[in-house]
């Protein structure tokens, strides 16, 4: 489970480079981003996509990852991808 998490915290950035153009995954970052969005809240914007228990978890885990980093971590997170010139700049700085 913990290579999995791993995979997907390294995949992320890489992937809002190549730019999805999708404002789905914008939304989706946005809300793995902001501390102020609890777990249920972002498992509730992810509810079409989660079929099983396991997956669920695996969400549950990935956000909470996410929540566990101090405010500094997050902004530097979100400045990471102002940096690569995504629309995510306008995502609330903690």
């Amino acid at each position: 489970m913990k290579c999995v998490i791993a995979l997907m915290l390294a995949a992320l950035p890489l992937y809002c480079y190549a730019g999805s153009g999708c404002p789905f995954v914008e939304k989706m970052v946005k809300t793995t981003l902001n501390s102020n969005v609890s777990t249920a809240e972002y498992i509730d914007v992810l509810k079409h996509y989660i079929n099983d228990e396991r997956t669920e978890l695996a969400v549950v885990e990935f956000k909470n990852c996410f929540l566990s980093q101090s405010e500094e971590t997050l902004r530097n997170v979100v400045e990471m991808m102002a940096l690569h010139g995504r629309k995510l700049r306008n995502i609330p700085t903690p």
